[in-house]
């Protein structure tokens, strides 16, 4: 094999061990890690809003209704998982929502 397409090793550092390898594509290009954020109230499941309860600068506890997601036929109660104000509201009734879709921010 020829010396110009011998690639070099890469340093990778998992849990304070280093290893020599040579990372991949697919690797180098996955999403990175970030910790989650429970000010931010994203889609568990394609589904469609029924029913909004908030809206934009209301206060809310933990626990309380923001809305529900009707995916697979099935109802399902989207609550506040803080204590904050709503700051911002990406949905409203009958809209459709894809996996991952942010709908609500409480700050």
């Amino acid at each position: 094999m020829p010396e110009e397409n011998i690639k070099p090793f890469e340093f990778l550092m998992l849990d304070d061990e280093v290893y020599k390898t040579h990372l991949t594509k697919k690797f180098r290009n996955r999403k990175k890690y970030e910790p989650a954020n429970p000010g931010l109230i994203k889609a568990f499941i394609p589904g469609m809003i029924l029913k909004v309860y908030t809206r934009k600068g209301r206060k809310v506890n933990e626990g309380d209704k923001l809305l529900i997601l009707e995916a697979m036929k099935m109802q399902n109660i989207v609550r506040s998982p803080v204590t904050g104000k709503v700051k911002a509201l990406h949905v409203k009734k009958n809209q459709r929502v894809h996996k991952d879709q942010l709908m609500i921010v409480i700050e």
